[in-house]
């Protein structure tokens, strides 16, 4: 991720971030493609939305998600 390739998909996010100690959760039926990641020990929330139609993450939320892990000491 560190490099922000063109195709990092949800699903490696997803791995990642359960790595670092991540839950994901969506809020209900309404949440539509809204999900939060929350840290299970000080839980911290990362929100995104899903990619879609495809399954890469837009650059700028590769970039803001490396910002926020960087400024917790997580990568």
């Amino acid at each position: 991720m560190l490099s922000k390739p063109n195709d990092f998909t949800y699903n490696e996010l997803r791995s990642l971030l359960s790595h670092l100690g991540y839950v994901e959760t969506q809020s209900g039926k309404t949440s539509g493609s809204r999900v939060a990641f929350i840290h299970e020990e000080d839980k911290h929330i990362i929100r995104l939305h899903k990619p879609h139609p495809g399954n890469e993450l837009k650059k700028y939320q590769i970039e803001q998600l490396i910002e926020e892990l960087q400024a917790r000491s997580l990568i």
